[in-house]
């Protein structure tokens, strides 16, 4: 017996709702046995006699004396959450009062859930497969409409659909493949080569959108770096300042005013963006300043997109030499700022450069025009409807794809199956891994302990 299953006759307890004095707390009890063990506590209806998704007004007692008034909600197997018997206690918010009823759980024979506990026994009781319970830490931890969506798209199975599409068409042909090995000396191929051949490439095209959508799906979850490059004096503070609608950063005339990185976030329309001001680029002796110009050329390096803001030719001259200097695809945007006060320059400039966006950080003007176009930006990088952002399941989607280019590589050079067939169980274990179809105790324990406890 493994430790999943020793640990799983156990009934564990654990407070859902945040810590802290608040109107309501819930704590959550589950395992076997867990409805008799809260029966004991609590004065009411028959808890072991009630029907399953029912709630019971009564009382927590410990011995003769009341703890709090509590609905106790009641779920029977397999109708719940770990799809075990369980209880969920509502209670009042006082610590105090939480903490004398998970005492009295804990001595009547409850213990203290782990970290994801709950979510690991409703992935191990066939709830959902490992990515849906991944997704439930996701979509707790979703701060924008963007990050929502994708998590919940994933709690509810779309990308592990797609796997087992995937896994499915593939086992097919591994059969067949190990079918062949079983009449190895009567020379015959159940699976022919040609249709193998147009499976996997099939299956590449598929797979490689998915791994393509990882540095957007992960930017959604993150929040999408963007750095506000330029020289001193520019406005990139007053920029930062007036995209957050608060004093974030100090402005001053003086020039290199700003010495380090200045990071916060905002969401727009629905993602969730982490602006970063930096220090003024420029030739300086001051140490301090210098290492914050480093800062800069470091975010710079780092940011998914580049906001380069300029106020005259001369730093749109000192913008460019810098953006070209950057990696192939790094999202650029050149915004004059100052339009307020110099109005013919933009006419000026945008005969020759009709990409630059022209705005006023110091009276907001034309601000709604550059959060539009980083917007578009954002969403012009979503090209598949499923995406990927936890670097696990990218991690074995890159293995899968090289383990299928090797099967195609095996059947150019007119392997024979057994080799094949070892590379297919390679492309497999890996789909495997990321659905938990393939599981280790060591990476259950990583993903779980993760989660916050209760869930």
């Amino acid at each position: 017996m493994n430790n999943f299953s020793i640990h799983q006759q156990e009934v564990i307890c654990a407070l859902a709702t945040p810590s802290g004095v608040g109107a309501i707390a819930i704590i959550r009890v589950s395992g076997s046995g867990s409805i008799a063990l809260v029966n004991a506590i609590f004065k009411g209806k028959n808890l072991e006699t009630a029907e399953s998704h029912t709630v019971h007004f009564g009382t927590i007692y410990n011995k003769s004396d009341i703890v709090d008034e509590v609905l106790v909600t009641v779920f029977k197997t397999p109708r719940s959450f770990t799809k075990e018997d369980s209880v969920e206690i509502s209670c009042h918010g006082s610590d105090y009062i939480i903490r004398q009823i998970m005492k009295l759980l804990i001595q009547k024979g409850a213990r203290i859930a782990k970290p994801g506990e709950f979510t690991q026994r409703a992935f191990l009781n066939g709830q959902f497969d490992l990515v849906q319970a991944e997704a439930v830490a996701d979509l707790i931890a979703a701060d924008s409409e963007a990050s929502h969506k994708t998590a919940l798209n994933q709690l509810r199975g779309g990308f592990s659909k797609k796997l087992a599409s995937l896994r499915t068409e593939l086992i097919h042909f591994a059969s067949l493949i190990e079918l062949e090995l079983d009449f190895g000396e009567e020379d015959v191929e159940f699976a022919e080569r040609d249709d193998l051949r147009q499976l996997i490439t099939s299956l590449q095209e598929t797979i490689a959108p998915l791994i393509e959508s990882f540095d957007y799906g992960n930017a959604i979850k993150e929040g999408i770096p963007v750095a506000i490059i330029g020289s001193p004096n520019v406005g990139k503070s007053t920029l930062l300042n007036a995209l957050l609608n608060e004093e974030k950063a100090i402005v001053t005339s003086v020039a290199g005013t700003t010495r380090d990185v200045i990071e916060d976030t905002i969401v727009l329309d629905g993602l969730k963006f982490r602006f970063i001001d930096t220090a003024g680029i420029r030739e300086t002796t001051d140490l301090v300043e210098s290492i914050g110009i480093e800062r800069s050329k470091a975010a710079m390096e780092k940011a998914d997109i580049v906001i380069f803001l300029f106020d005259s030719a001369e730093t749109l001259a000192e913008n460019r030499a810098l953006a070209a200097l950057l990696p192939t695809g790094k999202q650029v945007l050149f915004v004059l700022n100052k339009t307020d006060i110099n109005p013919e320059l933009y006419a000026r400039l945008s005969a020759d450069d009709t990409d630059i966006v022209p705005i006023s950080a110091h009276t907001q003007q034309n601000l709604p025009a550059l959060t539009g176009k980083l917007v578009s930006l954002v969403h012009g990088q979503a090209a598949a409807d499923t995406v990927v952002t936890n670097l696990r399941h990218y991690e074995h989607l890159v293995k899968t794809f090289d383990s299928l280019a090797d099967v195609l590589n095996g059947l150019s050079l007119g392997v024979t199956g057994d080799f094949l067939a070892q590379d297919i169980r390679l492309a497999l274990h890996h789909l495997g891994e990321i659905t938990g179809t393939i599981v280790t105790d060591d990476l259950l324990d990583n993903i779980f302990s993760k989660f916050c406890i209760g869930k």
